[in-house]
């Protein structure tokens, strides 16, 4: 990066760690593939902290759970509408689905029942089953976003009865080792940080206890590095691995409830917090525990995204200091757009769909995307439109907008020429109600007139 550059981002952390006193902070940049920029202030063992300097990650965990259950959806193990029940026996809040505990609107409390959970060593699954009863339904299912840890250690009790393992050992073989984030573990590994908690009114520090959680641990057990994080970082936004398809991280980072109301300035998706500033989106999450705190985000249409550690319980901004550092690149180094390439290949067939299609009287385009893809939109202002990609000869099946899901089906005449594109009842012809095709077309065989 530019050396302007490197010293506002090395300034914005500086200024984070001496302001609010924190014992050491590590921070970094990625972008397409890449991790542009590190930067580290304080100290960790009397010496400045390293890109390979763990430390917790707490709710961050909770991503790695996600992506775990979803890719038992994607194998046809669950349906995200599968009620609790039908795999995990024995809570009182089996009827939840699977979807409302990803996304925290199950209405389940936010802590479990018992001592601090973050500060006392856990028990295993059926001890912290003896301590829950119907109490822990705080609202009802479905009704808002309720932040709730108790779902997430659910969650990762699902992961280990359908692998017919534990979380820990399902997430090594299926994500860490794929991505070669050998550094990211349930319990510290040398060189790492120690928590502290910092006196509020004077420069001393109290050391923070790190138990293994038990049961709880899906909820925010991982420790890893600015190494390992950013290619967690480079994840969220689309750079999978392998590990999960590229279409259900963006089904992840669809937003399934909002958490501040109309403004919709903060949300949560399926496993990953979702914040939107100048009409930008950016998806990630934060983690908090005693002695750490962190945060990972990416805008996943610059796949600019920023991470940030520090071993201290509270007073330190670091979700704040996170979105500064992207805004400070993005000032100083806008990413710039992906060269235009034409097509490898393209198929005639879809070349001939191509320009414009009718909804009764109005004019939609569709365009020919890379890989067999459409895209069909209103031609001119705002309306239903959608990209679709291609699910088997003449489909393809909606991805965004207000025809996510839906199926677009071709249908031809007997000459094997196109008559009318269909989806989801909705018939798209060539001319304006074509009098040839299904409703709205062929209703009034007088077809169009003049005025009166």
């Amino acid at each position: 990066m530019l050396q302007t550059t490197e010293f506002a981002l090395l300034r914005r952390v500086a200024a984070e760690q001496a302001e609010n006193r924190a014992p050491s902070l590590v921070a970094a940049v990625v972008r397409g593939g890449e991790v542009l920029w590190t930067g580290t202030r304080g100290q960790v063992d009397g010496a400045a902290p390293t890109i390979d300097t763990q430390y917790r990650i707490g709710s961050i965990t909770k991503t790695f759970i996600a992506v775990m259950v979803l890719r038992l959806r994607d194998e046809g193990r669950l349906d995200l509408n599968d009620p609790l029940d039908k795999h995990v026996a024995g809570t009182p809040y089996g009827h939840l689905t699977i979807a409302q505990l990803l996304s925290h609107t199950g209405g389940l409390t936010s802590e479990a029942p018992g001592p601090w959970w973050e500060r006392a060593p856990g028990g295993d699954w059926t001890a912290m089953l003896d301590q829950v009863d119907e109490t822990v339904l705080k609202l009802r299912a479905g009704a808002r976003f309720h932040y709730s840890n108790i779902g997430y250690a659910t969650l990762g009790q699902l992961v280990a009865e359908l692998r017919g393992t534990s979380w820990l050992d399902a997430l090594n073989t299926e994500i860490l080792a794929p991505l070669e984030m050998n550094r990211t573990t349930p319990m510290p590994t040398a060189p790492h940080a120690l928590g502290w908690a910092v006196h509020p009114y004077a420069d001393v520090l109290h050391p923070e206890p790190t138990p293994d959680s038990g049961a709880l641990a899906p909820a925010g057990q991982l420790w890893s590095t600015a190494t390992d994080l950013a290619r967690w970082v480079r994840f969220i936004g689309g750079d999978t691995g392998g590990v999960l398809h590229p279409d259900t991280v963006d089904e992840m980072r669809a937003p399934a409830v909002v958490d501040d109301g109309a403004a919709w300035t903060v949300g949560y998706g399926l496993g990953f917090q979702l914040w939107r500033d100048s009409g930008r989106r950016f998806a990630g999450h934060t983690g908090s525990m005693p002695g750490f705190l962190a945060t990972a985000v990416i805008d996943p249409a610059t796949t600019t995204g920023a991470l940030a550690f520090t071993n201290a319980t509270a007073g330190v901004a670091i979700t704040g200091l996170t979105f500064d550092l992207l805004k400070l690149v993005d000032d100083y180094e806008p990413a710039l757009p992906a060269e235009w390439r034409p097509f490898s290949e393209v198929s005639g067939e879809l070349l001939a769909l191509t320009g414009s299609w009718f909804w009764g009287p109005m004019p939609f385009v569709l365009r020919l995307l890379d890989g067999g893809w459409v895209d069909l939109r209103p031609a001119s202002g705002a309306g239903r439109g959608s990209r679709f990609r291609p699910t088997g000869v003449h489909e393809w099946v909606g991805l965004d907008g207000y025809y996510a899901g839906e199926t677009l089906k071709l249908h031809h005449h007997d000459d094997g020429s196109v008559s009318h594109i269909d989806l989801a009842t909705f018939i798209f012809t060539r001319t304006p109600y074509d009098p040839k095709a299904p409703i709205p077309g062929g209703v009034d065989d007088n077809g169009w007139r003049p005025g009166n």
